[in-house]
């Protein structure tokens, strides 16, 4: 990944939320994520749908949860072309659109569990 945060100043300007807020967003964002990984295999072995072990595979562009978290932050407060955001993070742009579509639903749900979401 070719984002690198000096410090938390640059953690703001690039993501919006402090290292502080950062941390925190990180350890329920790991959870959540683990959590709807676990459960859409678990859906799809019910189904007869064959798909490998939550964490099998190949590791791509994104290989840690502080990766995911970061390219999110980063696409909300940025809002960059996906041309743009998969240069950022080494990737094709179909996979930075890819990726962020896949982990928008971990982000609103880690919102929701921290009650920060506002009321629809």
């Amino acid at each position: 990944m070719s984002l690198q945060i000096r410090d938390d100043r640059h953690m703001r300007a690039l993501t919006g939320v402090s290292e502080t807020q950062f941390e925190i967003l990180l350890e329920v964002f790991f959870m959540t994520y683990t959590k709807m990984q676990w459960q859409a295999y678990q859906d799809g072995s019910a189904a007869g749908v064959r798909q490998r072990r939550p964490g099998g595979g190949r590791k791509g562009a994104l290989p840690t949860m502080r990766d995911k978290l970061l390219f999110l932050l980063y696409y909300f407060k940025v809002y960059p072309t996906f041309d743009v955001l998969g240069t950022q993070f080494n990737m094709a742009r179909s996979k930075a659109n890819e990726n962020l579509y896949k982990l928008v639903p971990v982000l609103y749900q880690t919102l929701v569990h921290l009650e920060v979401m506002p009321p629809s």
